[in-house]
């Protein structure tokens, strides 16, 4: 019988996020989804003249101002990311969860504004700037955890630690390339 080789040698192979790369994108990420909407509000308002949702008087969304929509924009890459993180601490194929969250949350954000009774032109510059948010949000995410992530060899179980057998301490990371991994 053969028993295929695996990528690390028989060894425990143990994924860990690095918390410190992860949530500096995960801000960079708020920062950047927080100027989509507010280019995307400058555009929609300012050169086409189609208010978000809310007459010309209302301010930029309704009765709030450009700015609350910016920010809460980048609240939700923010919780976006701590969704990601535990997904990552704890699921298998996170990323394949994160998806599908991100994807069926902007799907819920684009068509919300069509269940509302303002003109078709702000419901649909509304979905539009809602949809830019939340490709920015999952793009940026996803890359942020792909890059983030490290591989630790670990003995296979029951085995301690032997120096001569190993080239590192089983908690030293072990540089990851994604690209060069198949099937991962």
């Amino acid at each position: 019988m053969t028993i295929p080789a695996s990528p690390a040698g028989g060894n425990r192979v143990r994924i860990r996020p690095d918390a410190g790369q992860f949530w500096a994108g995960a801000v960079a990420t708020a920062v950047v989804s927080a100027l989509v909407a507010l280019v995307g509000i400058l555009i929609c308002r300012w050169t086409l003249g189609i208010p978000i949702l809310a007459p010309a008087g209302d301010g930029a969304w309704g009765s709030a101002h450009t700015g609350e929509y910016a920010l809460v924009a980048a609240g939700v890459a923010l919780a976006a990311a701590a969704l990601e993180y535990l997904l990552m601490l704890g699921t298998p194929q996170p990323g394949m969860f994160f998806g599908w969250i991100i994807g069926l949350a902007t799907l819920v954000a684009v068509v919300y504004p069509f269940s509302t009774g303002a003109p078709v032109a702000q419901k649909a510059a509304t979905a539009i700037v809602d949809l830019a948010i939340g490709i920015a949000i999952g793009t940026l995410l996803a890359a942020t955890a792909a890059r983030a992530v490290r591989r630790e060899v670990m003995p296979p179980p029951g085995q301690a630690y032997d120096p001569d057998r190993y080239d590192h301490p089983p908690t030293r990371p072990v540089d990851y390339n994604p690209s060069r991994t198949r099937g991962y």
